[in-house]
């Protein structure tokens, strides 16, 4: 399995996410848009706000608990 998650600090819903990542023991890269190659990495995919989440190449623009549980569980 393959997560990339896109976050900025002072985000609660990155910081959510990030620790359900961890609690389940799945691995993912993290990519902070402070650095500006992250953010725009992040825009180029028509995405203007974190948590932006990509799990196998499948692209969630929220916290979408449904759609994130049914692409870790596939």
């Amino acid at each position: 399995m393959n997560i990339t998650l896109y976050t900025q600090d002072s985000c609660p819903p990155c910081q959510y996410i990030k620790n359900y990542f961890n609690e389940q023991n799945l691995p993912f890269t993290e990519k902070n848009i402070k650095h500006g190659a992250y953010r725009q990495e992040m825009m180029e995919m028509d995405a203007f706000s974190t948590p932006l989440i990509i799990i196998n190449g499948e692209v969630i623009r929220s916290v979408d608990m449904d759609r994130i549980e049914a692409l870790i569980h596939e």
